[in-house]
């Protein structure tokens, strides 16, 4: 499993995450009751129900980038062009735009 946290404008708004089912965003709840909330993306409105998709929702796939700036990211993490969920979270803690997405601290259970 991989998850991100999803900022809008600095502020958290949601969590992504990849699993053997797929990719799943959901809103955090204080991001849903604070002061007029925005969407992240028209595509993905404002519920306290989680979205599910078998592949990289296409908002957050359209945050990587290409051509030759996806190259370099590739061969400086090693990272293979088809790893979406990978490429996202090593490449868009800074994005052009109000939404940016940072990975997850891996937590082990004992």
């Amino acid at each position: 499993m991989r998850a991100g946290k999803v900022y809008f404008a600095d502020r958290l708004a949601g969590r992504l995450v990849e699993n053997e089912d797929g990719f799943f965003f959901t809103y955090v709840p204080d991001y849903l009751s604070s002061t007029r909330p925005i969407p992240v993306s028209l595509t993905l409105p404002l519920s306290d129900k989680p979205y599910k998709s078998q592949v990289l929702f296409p908002f957050f796939d359209g945050l990587i980038p290409e051509g030759w700036l996806l190259e370099i990211a590739e061969k400086n993490w090693k990272l293979d062009e088809r790893d979406r969920m990978g490429l996202l979270l090593a490449c868009c803690r800074d994005c052009i735009g109000a939404v940016s997405v940072l990975e997850e601290e891996q937590t082990i259970e004992v």
